[in-house]
């Protein structure tokens, strides 16, 4: 039969708090707590790790303000890649597309190495890691076709019981402190030391996911459901964050143990060295084993709420770059008729992306956490600030050109900026700290692995972009230009598509 194409993805379908949930759960807050902040303090000895999370919120707040200024002004579900092409220029939107397609299936397929892991250990090493890591394939894939809203209720439920759980580490952490209740990971004074890239490093990865709520953009009631659902994601994550990594120094310790080369605070000490991650054994010595196995169990969760929604957000990118036929028109197939609704073309092919990753570190042996998680998670990490950094110039040049859409001077200018050039510093600083991320030697070759391979997403991106505007220029056009003009092409498209 021929196959007929809905109008587009569900209009005024997502509000406020689906939007949220969609930001904090790709950020995966105990993946971040139990995780990440304890592999900063262990890593990098800096006991600055709260404030490091203040110091990046701040600056990512410069960035969003110019960022979703933008998406007013035209939403689109490939949200990277079409503010950087009206800001820039087609060709230089085109390769933030392949960036963003890059950048998001490597921080989603990272993610199957860490859920096939924990799953594995919650079970005391029942099955294989990939085994598990399948069946979560399976069950974010399916619930990758149904409507958004299945997937926003679904996300609500587990983070609202993983942040309660935060939540309780934290009270037991300021009410049971090692030495009194301690300033002094808050100081400026203890983030300026040696290891500060790599705490930004780790801390900038934490915020990955919060950017994804203008992909939504064209489903969301109203602009102020982007607007304060993005920037209420980042300022809850960066808060949120910052207190909980304060409160794993307070009960923990930051005074000196051990004597010579082994001597480091407490705290970085426990994370080098204890077996389980410190939030789970306060739980267990404070709860008791029932509190800290729910929180392990959370922590499987939080992975699973995170792969959902960075999986929502590449179906999203790929529906909308098919949408221009920047990709094949197939891709652009959605979902629940003439209303429009989940992107399933996109949805598809990002669950076979996975597939294909997963599969090919089975065969090859390889390491599931040091090498599948670790490595492309930083890959994602780079390769979003990357968009993010590109973006903020786009804002200045979109409002350049475009200065009667009603935003002031610092949403046009002096926000992008400034976030511009904080992006780059992080950038800089995240990239010569490489390193101590991957656990390469210094000055190794296999360190810039992650950034050959974003470099080579970017030249794909314009080479491809060179090729359209010689050989199809009606679709080098519509790049960038949304739903109106191109929706047309790719509904007559598919008219000959036959299923």
């Amino acid at each position: 039969m021929t196959a007929t194409a809905p109008s587009g993805l569900a209009r005024k379908s997502i509000r406020t708090g689906s939007l949220f949930f969609f930001c904090v759960g790709a950020s995966g807050p105990m993946i971040v707590v139990a995780g990440g902040v304890v592999a900063t303090y262990g890593t990098t000895g800096v006991i600055g790790v709260p404030l490091s999370f203040l110091v990046l919120a701040a600056a990512l707040t410069f960035f969003t303000i110019g960022y979703v200024a933008m998406v007013k002004n035209g939403p689109h579900a490939a949200t990277f890649y079409a503010l950087i092409a009206r800001g820039l220029g087609r060709t230089w939107g085109l390769a933030g597309g392949t960036l963003a397609l890059a950048a998001y299936n490597s921080i989603q397929a990272s993610l199957y190495g860490l859920v096939g892991v924990s799953i594995q250990n919650f079970l005391n090493g029942a099955g294989t890691w990939w085994m598990w890591a399948l069946v979560v394939w399976a069950i974010v894939g399916l619930l990758g076709i149904l409507h958004v809203n299945i997937n926003a209720r679904v996300l609500a439920i587990l983070l609202v019981c993983e942040i309660g759980v935060i939540v309780l580490f934290d009270l037991a952490s300021f009410t049971h402190p090692a030495q009194g209740l301690t300033f002094a990971p808050l100081a400026p004074t203890s983030l300026l030391v040696n290891g500060i890239g790599g705490a930004f490093a780790f801390g900038i990865a934490a915020f990955v996911g919060y950017e994804t709520g203008p992909f939504y953009a064209e489903e969301a009631r109203t602009h102020r459901v982007v607007s304060f659902g993005t920037l209420g994601a980042l300022i809850f994550m960066g808060v949120f964050y910052a207190i909980s990594a304060w409160a794993m120094a307070v009960t923990v310790g930051v005074q000196t143990v051990g004597t010579g080369p082994d001597a480091a605070p407490a705290v970085v000490s426990a994370a080098q060295h204890d077996t389980a991650p410190i939030p789970l054994e306060v739980l267990q010595t404070h709860y008791g084993v029932l509190v800290s196995k729910l929180g392990e169990l959370l922590l499987i969760t939080s992975v699973i709420a995170a792969m959902i929604s960075i999986h929502n957000s590449v179906a999203r990118y790929v529906f909308a770059m098919a949408r221009e036929r920047v990709l094949p028109a197939r891709l652009g197939r959605i979902r629940d008729g003439a209303q429009g609704g989940a992107p399933i073309g996109g949805s598809l092919l990002q669950s076979v992306v996975a597939l294909v990753v997963v599969l090919a570190f089975v065969v090859t042996g390889a390491d599931p956490f040091k090498t599948l998680f670790t490595w492309l998670a930083t890959l994602a990490g780079i390769g979003v600030g990357l968009l993010m950094f590109g973006t903020s110039l786009a804002a200045i040049g979109f409002f350049r050109h475009n200065a009667g859409t009603g935003e002031g001077p610092w949403q046009r200018f002096w926000a992008p900026l400034i976030g511009s050039v904080a992006l780059a510093v992080i950038l800089v600083v995240t990239v010569f700290n490489l390193y101590s991320l991957l656990g390469t030697a210094p000055g190794s070759l296999f360190t810039w692995i992650p950034v050959g391979v974003l470099l080579l997403a970017i030249a794909a991106g314009l080479i491809w972009a060179q090729i359209l505007r010689t050989t199809k220029p009606e679709i080098y056009r519509n790049i960038g230009v949304g739903e109106q003009e191109p929706l047309a092409v790719l509904e007559h498209a598919l008219a000959d598509v036959k299923v």
